[in-house]
């Protein structure tokens, strides 16, 4: 069960998930689940009557809870027995829902797990206060609720290097299947070393497709590199090409998410939750399933973020897991080859870690 480190989970019962879709059936309003802790401390301006155990900002309406918290500002929507249910944050469009508690693991690389019920979803506007009010929001949720299909989670791990079965489009393009990093680097011996198969390989060339951007730039995959994906390819292969959102193909500011990790840190859209000061952050508790974490390692220019991944939560051991594209494990891995995949604690890549971002 995953929960907001720095306070006891509140575990969602079925019951409770349940009642949330029968109430969305029953009245048209929304549910969900959330990455919060039940503390009203940061309301906002009361607005209606106060949710139990709410602050002076939470409001109830049609069965469901909503309070407004901060840092970063969001929306929580919460259940009658005062359970919190979804989260959504401002300037972003990752939400975080409740579901069905999901397994997933990796033996080729790691004996840890992640139990998680989050399913990570993204909305097709991105969130501002009082949004929860808003047509297309109470018929998005109320299907969104519910859903079981591919989530961010599911869609990332089709593409895991240990081993996941291809999937075609009606154009028989294989749009999903074990990925890998990068051809192999002849100028490195150690196969674990994260230089060991060479990056620059870009969602389009996974696809073997070519690819044209907003601004009509043209790309042309590069047949050594079909069926491979580095780290930062890897989330635009997700985010972009799988979830729908806008991509571009420079490393400077613009509509999406741009092409390498230290510009996806400093330009991509949504919210900057831990900013880069340089050194690994000591409060990693604002993360929630699904945002992307971005690391230093490259010993030459340990200032230069040239890694991402995405934050999975908790393993079953309580650590803080994330996934990424990596060289070790030659694709998509949320295992320990040559560096534990954890933000926490004293190992590569945790001391690497310096900021992330929800989309």
């Amino acid at each position: 069960m995953h929960h907001d480190p720095g306070h006891p989970p509140r575990r969602v019962s079925r019951r409770t998930v349940l009642g949330a879709i029968a109430g969305v059936a029953a009245a048209g309003v929304a549910g969900g689940y959330a990455w919060d802790r039940f503390d009203g401390g940061h309301s906002e301006a009361s607005r209606g009557a106060p949710t139990a155990g709410g602050g002076p900002g939470a409001y109830s309406t049609g069965g469901y809870g909503f309070e407004r918290l901060s840092s970063p500002n969001r929306t929580v929507v919460r259940a009658a027995d005062g359970a919190t249910l979804a989260t959504f944050t401002d300037g972003a469009r990752t939400a975080v829902l409740t579901g069905p508690s999901r397994r997933f693991t990796e033996p080729r690389t790691t004996a840890a797990a992640v139990t998680t019920d989050a399913w990570v979803r993204v909305l097709p506007h991105e969130w501002r206060q009082d949004m929860e009010k808003s047509s297309w929001f109470k018929g998005w949720f109320a299907k969104a609720l519910g859903d079981t299909s591919p989530d961010v989670f599911a869609v990332a791990f089709q593409y895991s290097s240990a081993g996941a079965p291809d999937k075609y489009n009606a154009s028989g393009v294989r749009y999903a299947g074990t990925a890998h990093f990068g051809p192999r680097n002849n100028a490195v011996s150690n196969p674990l070393d994260f230089a060991y198969h060479d990056e620059k390989s870009d969602f389009y060339d996974y696809l073997g497709i070519p690819w044209t951007f907003p601004d009509g730039t043209r790309v042309d995959p590069r047949k050594a590199r079909y069926g491979d994906i580095d780290c930062s390819g890897f989330q635009r292969l997700v985010w972009g090409y799988r979830m729908g959102i806008p991509l571009h193909n420079t490393n400077t500011a613009g509509a999406g998410l741009p092409r390498r990790a230290f510009a996806i840190a400093a330009y991509g859209p949504g919210r900057l939750l831990i900013p880069d000061t340089g050194q690994q952050p000591t409060d990693i508790s604002v993360l929630q399933p699904g945002d992307l974490v971005f690391f230093a390692i490259i010993k030459s220019d340990p200032k230069l973020i040239d890694h991402c991944g995405m934050y999975l939560g908790l393993d079953d051991q309580g650590r803080h897991r994330f996934y990424s594209s990596r060289s070790a494990a030659n694709g998509p891995t949320m295992g320990d080859m040559s560096g534990h995949a954890l933000l926490d604690g004293t190992d590569f890549y945790a001391r690497g870690f310096r900021t992330a971002r929800r989309l």
